[in-house]
């Protein structure tokens, strides 16, 4: 996975404290000002979002417009996986 987030740019893992993901570890990369893909590290689980934010910097600080779940328990290994991340990464 360490690999996944390197690759695609995301930011290191910190504390939600919005609730949005339970308290859990996030950490996310932009799509554009205002979407972002977040990945929620709930124990040894991955789970993949999109979502809307005013700005990058509520990420983590308040509850997202929008919050869709994308891929739950994320494998790399698993191609259905990796294609839903490459359709907003490319």
């Amino acid at each position: 996975m360490e690999n996944i987030f390197k690759y695609f740019d995301f930011s290191p893992f910190k504390k939600d404290d919005s609730n949005a993901f339970n308290g859990n570890q996030i950490s996310f990369t932009e799509l554009n000002a205002q979407h972002f893909l977040i990945f929620e590290k709930e124990q040894d689980i991955f789970n993949l979002y999109v979502s809307k934010y005013s700005k990058k910097s509520d990420i983590g600080n308040k509850s997202p417009e929008i919050l869709e779940l994308l891929v739950t328990n994320y494998d790399k290994s698993n191609s259905q996986h990796r294609v839903a991340l490459r359709r907003y990464l490319g």
